[in-house]
């Protein structure tokens, strides 16, 4: 066991002993031994390259220097607190410096190539092949062609990247942490769901407060737009969620401006004429070009039902108010939405929530993957392992032959020192040894749910039960990997693939036989009303073309700002550039509402991230939605198509070209109709 818990490569973390003043050391550490093999690989006799001194070794080098900044990064994402960040964000230079010039470094690159080019070389096959040839493009897209000159330049513009993208980041969580609105009068909440004043109580009682205390966090923020009838209130909130990362100590707009110069600096270094075709040229796009060609084109399927929905809740608030049909505010459309969804379907989401105890979709959730996967999920008790904070839980899974295939732990409430959304992570990848046994991965899942209020467990949203699902599948991507090259594993691949084994999984919970696995009320045990179970299928499509338009204009934006340079005029009020570019997408208010460009975590807030990517949610939608079909027509729990699942993508990672994998479950290439169909925006 380290002396200093982040350094220990042991399985089960220590995270009560992670302590901010151990990082610097610990990331010290880790770069020297990192810096020191990667030198050995660097300087050896470049006549006696072998496959094991080259390109084995470099994939092995920064192995324990990634697990220290694995942990360290992730604590500053769940237990963000000063001297936490202080230390990461010291840190954070020298460790993006080091992985950035790895690639940069002339004399690894010449041992490299010695040896791709050897006769040696031929021999290499499989996923050592698929190593190879990753490596390789790797590094001639990192710049390793480059002049000296050029090669220092890039080394610090990634070092200002990574400092930059990284306070963006922290602007968002500070700004969303920085508003807060307390209610004393009840009656100024009329039309809020009993659950939501429940949590509001807790959180105003938690903070010492009288009354009802509200926040920009997804829980608390969705149902008070989508119900509280006081406009006047749902403005306020409005307003102040807008002006998240707008506003002075938090403006983004600098931000954005400088990560979009230095994305555009770095492609032309690299020969590109855009940041969007330097980071689509290894996805299964390919290009610019062909990813806008593909928004487009679900645009312009979409548009008339958008514009058909768009008219539909102007004339219902105006019939429902006695006023003209004109344009809603912005802090009206989730509001009139939901008594348009009511008066259409008879449905009410909050009807659900009863249904959707925490404990009880996550216990379902793990049948269906024993069903269907064979796999067994099994929680420790509380307090046997150590957790990062008292809500984590902790599961080992193990498949039908009983091998400890990995574990992972599970954080699913807001608190102020975690970001927000959803996401899924790694700690440990494991995997094939070389002896034959296998390493167990270790992998996590978070989210910002409804959390407990009132005594009782947490009672989800639908769309809530749809996330904890599609995060269980990118973690099920991670822990049934069966790749003996790490960095080739689980979700090692390209970002427009990577959606599919999450989003997939976001499929069951609309099948009946999916929901009675686990949707039972929180109080009876009763499976949903067969009549509740009709509204809500019903209603799935309601103003989905809506919906679909949404994604289409953070995708549009984000390709067009990574393919066209910002004049300085446009850089300075970034907000007055993009908003024409997406006009066409978004809901048409009075006053119009900005776009989220400042507050944009997907895109802004890592030096790559989602950026230039974001199209990859409908593109792998494609690819989930027609993947479904097979469980569709050979049987939703079928076994047999299951283990074809994992066969051919969960457990193969990067080990080949995405659509080879897909054409290995599908026999074919994947066909957009599938998608519209469900939609409901094709017959």
């Amino acid at each position: 066991m380290a002396a200093n818990p982040f350094l220990d490569p042991d399985f089960h973390i220590r995270w009560t002993q992670l302590a901010p003043e151990l990082i610097g050391p610990a990331v010290d550490a880790a770069l020297a031994g990192a810096a020191a093999r990667v030198d050995r690989i660097a300087t050896q006799d470049i006549a006696a390259v072998t496959w094991e001194s080259t390109f084995l070794a470099l994939e092995e080098a920064a192995e324990e220097l990634n697990s220290v900044w694995g942990k360290v990064t992730h604590l500053q994402s769940v237990a963000d607190a000063p001297a936490l960040r202080e230390a990461h964000n010291a840190a954070l230079p020298k460790v993006s410096a080091f992985l950035a010039g790895i690639p940069l470094r002339a004399d690894l690159w010449q041992r490299l190539k010695a040896f791709a080019e050897s006769p040696a070389a031929a021999a290499v096959a499989g996923v050592h092949r698929r190593l190879l040839e990753e490596t390789l493009k790797d590094f001639r897209q990192a710049g390793a062609d480059l002049p000296a000159a050029e090669r220092a330049r890039l080394e610090a513009l990634q070092a200002e990247l990574a400092q930059i993208t990284q306070k963006y980041g922290e602007n968002v969580l500070d700004a969303t942490n920085a508003w807060e609105l307390v209610v004393t009068d009840e009656a100024r909440l009329a039309g809020l769901p009993e659950q939501a004043k429940a949590a509001a109580r807790s959180s105003a009682e938690a903070k010492g407060k009288t009354g009802w205390r509200f926040t920009l966090q997804g829980p608390s923020a969705e149902p008070f737009m989508s119900y509280v009838d006081n406009a006047g209130l749902r403005r306020e909130m409005w307003l102040a969620s807008t002006a998240v990362g707008a506003l002075a100590p938090h403006d983004n707009g600098p931000l954005v401006a400088r990560i979009l110069e230095l994305r555009a600096e770095k492609a032309r270094l690299l020969g590109k004429l855009n940041f969007a075709d330097l980071v689509l040229e290894r996805r299964m796009a390919g290009s610019a070009r062909r990813a806008l060609e593909f928004v487009a084109d679900l645009q312009t399927r979409a548009a008339p039902a958008f514009a058909r929905e768009a008219a539909e809740l102007e004339a219902f608030k105006a019939a429902q108010t006695g006023g003209p049909a004109g344009r809603l505010a912005p802090w009206e459309t989730a509001y009139w939405a939901e008594k348009l969804r009511r008066a259409q379907f008879d449905f009410d989401e909050e009807a659900l929530r009863p249904y959707f105890p925490l404990p009880g979709v996550v216990a379902g959730m793990f049948e269906l993957v024993r069903r269907i996967f064979g796999l067994r999920v099994a929680a420790r008790p509380p307090g046997e392992t150590e957790v990062w904070h008292p809500e984590v839980t902790y599961h080992d899974v193990h498949d039908a032959a009983g091998r400890h295939l990995g574990s992972f732990y599970a954080d699913w409430h807001p608190r102020e020192s975690k970001r927000g959304g959803a996401w899924m992570n790694y700690l440990i990848t494991g995997g094939p040894r070389p002896d034959g046994s296998r390493a167990p991965h270790l992998g996590l899942m978070c989210g910002n749910m409804t959390p407990p209020a009132g005594g009782r467990a947490a009672l989800l949203s639908h769309r809530e039960v749809e996330t904890v699902f599609h995060e269980f599948g990118h973690l099920l991507h991670h822990l049934l990997g069966e790749v003996p090259v790490k960095s080739l594993n689980g979700t090692n691949v390209a970002w427009d693939f990577v959606e599919l084994p999450s989003q997939i999984m976001e499929n069951w919970c609309w099948e009946r036989e999916g929901l009675d696995l686990f949707a039972r009320h929180h109080e009876t045990g009763a499976p949903i009303p067969e009549e509740l179970f009709r509204r809500l299928t019903a209603a799935k499509n309601f103003r989905t073309a809506t919906a679909t338009l949404r994604q289409i204009a953070f995708a549009k934006m984000d390709l067009l700002l990574h393919l066209q340079p910002l004049t300085a005029a446009e850089a300075g009020e970034v907000e007055s550039a993009v908003r024409p570019w997406v006009a066409d997408c978004l809901v048409p208010t009075e006053p119009p509402a900005p776009t989220i460009v400042k507050r944009f975590n997907h895109l802004f807030s890592d030096p790559v991230g989602y950026a230039a990517g974001y199209y990859s949610y409908k593109w792998a939608e494609v690819l989930e939605a027609d993947a479904f079909t097979r469980f569709k027509r050979e049987g939703i729990f079928d076994p047999a198509v299951g283990a074809d699942f994992v066969r051919h993508i969960l457990s193969r990672g990067n080990s080949a070209d995405p659509m080879t994998l897909y054409r290995g479950f599908m026999g074919r290439e994947p066909q957009l109709d599938a998608l519209l169909r469900r939609a409901g925006l094709a017959a």
